[in-house]
């Protein structure tokens, strides 16, 4: 794997670079932003997994329905 090595001091390095490149006041909006990107996605993802349970739920209520209709019949 390409970041299995990364120990404490590669990341402080890092981190150090970051800051000189970016700021510190930058480095938290790029954080936030981040944040905000990872919640949207997985709000999404979300959303896709409820709307593909729901047609499951609607058949499992018309079989329901059905066996239920089947019952008076007989």
């Amino acid at each position: 794997m390409l970041f299995r090595n990364l120990g404490v001091p590669e990341l402080i390095l890092i981190l150090v670079i970051a800051i000189l490149i970016f700021g510190p006041g930058r480095i938290g909006k790029i954080g936030a932003e981040l944040g905000k990107g990872i919640r949207g996605f997985k709000e999404g993802v979300s959303a896709g997994d409820s709307e593909k349970e729901e047609p499951e739920e609607e058949t499992s209520e018309g079989t329901q329905e059905e066996t239920t209709e089947e019952q008076e019949n007989a």
